[in-house]
């Protein structure tokens, strides 16, 4: 009887595809061979049984047999086994083609993209050499102007001034507007105040020769005309490390200045750059505790916010906290601000119980600083909803959304009472309206005044009616959700919200505790501009 020699497993895991599967067809032959001859002697002894008459003799050829088919079983489940590895080579054949044809079609895709992308730099910088003719000689004419009046202010900064080192005031607010800036006209502005005073009892302002190229560049920068703000700063920065040196707080102004350019443009390597330096002659020339530090590491914890290193900003965010709280105290209003970059940085890192905390204590000092109806009170509400919502805590961001709501139409339309209720309560007794067995057809403008909140002018209560109106679907209130939605599109259509579209839908189909990297809150702007997240 012929017997089979396996290869050890060591060989086996040298061996290619093609030897296996050589090496399988050849252990099916033998296989097959010793399956033939095994068959063969059953045979025989099943003759030889029929011939025996003696029982010991029977017995013992009975045992035999059971032992041929024993080993006919075995040989047969071997054969089921290289079979199935034959027919997973071909599919696995069969996958490596078909992954071969994709990989062609991949280059061919990414043939195909280059190649407009190819078109397209080729067209952006046809129209970039046209623009720039037709400016030249105009921004030649203003630059002229421009170191004219340069001149003009070294000429009137006087002796004493230089010796007392007190100039005008670091700030790029003006350059890049926050938040309350862009939206929330007629807001307070008395706590920036105190941070001049902070400024001024640092020992640094900004030069007075510096003020006209701040609104320069203010212009240039709102009018996306890079190819001028750019060169602009160079220059100046240029004139500045000629007169002053490299580590000078001037130096470290204008470098604020032009990091904040290249961080409009996404240039975010050489506005990470500029900003570090920036911090170095600060921290040298200033002092490691001076709020022109801080805002240079609010500007950078920003940076790196945007292109989503989060666990690298936030220490430094951390750190202009601790500099803010130093100088400004515990519950200024730029506290605060901090407080919501640092927030927003945990939350894209799903650090839930600190985002609560930092939401919570700068909704404390917005609201014990500026009042209930400050806009930054609504907004810093709308932040800490949007994190109930990533945790799936949806009661706890429903109450919220209804604080904004009531407080913004106690505002419009004077306390709430029976006949002057908030949408939302209008919402859910329509809600409730609708589960009755007669379902009323009434209009919407006879249920009383609620369709008044679409008159109130905030983009945060526009915004607030979307997100409880989809929180509202998610809890099977759709005739509540309808209401609101209306409202919200109603005031949309006044013109009253520039479109800020929400993520409340998405947050809530992602489920609870997943992270998204993306976020409808912004970064809060320090004495030097802040960016959206």
């Amino acid at each position: 009887m012929s017997t089979m020699v396996y290869p050890r497993d060591e060989k086996l895991e040298k061996l290619s595809q093609e030897e296996i599967i050589s090496n399988t067809k050849l252990v099916i032959q033998g296989l097959e061979a010793l399956k033939n001859e095994h068959n063969s002697i059953l045979h025989s002894l099943l003759e030889t049984i029929k011939c025996l008459k003696k029982d010991e003799e029977a017995n013992l050829v009975h045992e035999k047999s059971n032992l041929l088919r024993k080993s006919v079983e075995m040989i047969e489940l071997g054969l089921g086994e290289a079979q199935v590895m034959m027919a997973l080579s071909n599919h696995l054949n069969a996958v490596e083609s078909e992954k071969q044809k994709l990989r062609a079609q991949v280059r061919r895709l990414c043939q195909e993209n280059q190649w407009l992308r190819d078109e397209l730099a080729g067209t952006q910088q046809k129209l970039q050499r046209s623009e720039q003719n037709v400016a030249q000689l105009e921004e030649e004419k203003k630059h002229l102007e421009f170191m004219n009046q340069l001149k003009k202010y070294d000429e009137d900064v006087s002796p004493s001034e230089e010796k007392d080192g007190e100039l005008p005031k670091d700030t790029l607010d003006d350059l890049f507007p926050n938040d309350e800036e862009e939206h929330g006209q007629g807001m307070p502005h008395q706590h920036n105040s105190a941070a001049v005073a902070a400024a001024q009892q640092g020992g640094y302002e900004i030069p007075a020769r510096l003020r006209t190229l701040h609104n320069l560049v203010i212009q240039y920068a709102s009018q996306g005309r890079y190819e001028v703000a750019v060169p602009l700063c160079k220059q100046a920065l240029e004139d500045l490390e000629k007169t002053s040196g490299h580590d000078h707080p001037d130096v470290a102004t204008m470098l604020n200045i032009l990091a904040l350019v290249y961080r409009d443009q996404n240039k975010y390597k050489e506005a990470a750059h500029l900003l570090n330096d920036a911090l170095s002659i600060r921290e040298k020339t200033l002092g490691k505790d001076h709020p022109a530090v801080a805002a240079t590491l609010n500007n950078l914890a920003v940076l790196y916010g945007k292109r989503g290193k989060y666990k690298e900003a936030e220490p430094l965010c951390k750190r202009a906290l601790e500099i803010r709280e130093k100088v400004l105290g515990k519950d200024h209003p730029d506290v605060a601000k901090q407080l919501n970059n640092l927030a927003l940085l945990c939350q894209n890192q799903g650090k839930y119980e600190e985002v609560e905390y930092y939401y919570c204590r700068a909704l404390e000092i917005y609201q014990s600083r500026l009042g209930p109806d400050d806009p930054n009170v609504a907004k810093t509400k709308n932040n800490l909803a949007s994190c109930y919502l990533k945790q799936g805590k949806y009661k706890e961001a429903e109450i919220l959304y209804k604080e904004i709501l009531t407080r913004a139409h106690e505002k419009e339309f004077g306390s709430v009472d029976a006949e002057n209720k908030p949408i939302w309560m209008h919402a859910e007794e329509r809600e409730e309206m609708s589960k009755g067995k007669h379902r009323d057809n009434t209009p919407y403008g006879e249920y009383g005044g609620w369709y008044k909140a679409c008159k109130v002018n905030s983009p945060t209560v526009n915004t607030t009616l979307r997100n409880l109106g989809a929180l509202y679907r998610r809890q099977g209130k759709m005739e509540a959700a309808e209401t609101l939605e209306e409202c919200a599109m109603r005031s949309r259509k006044q013109g009253t919200d520039p479109v800020n579209q929400t993520r409340v839908v998405e947050i809530l189909k992602d489920g609870e505790g997943e992270r998204r990297r993306s976020s409808s809150v912004k970064y809060e702007s320090g004495s030097e501009g802040g960016e959206e997240a």
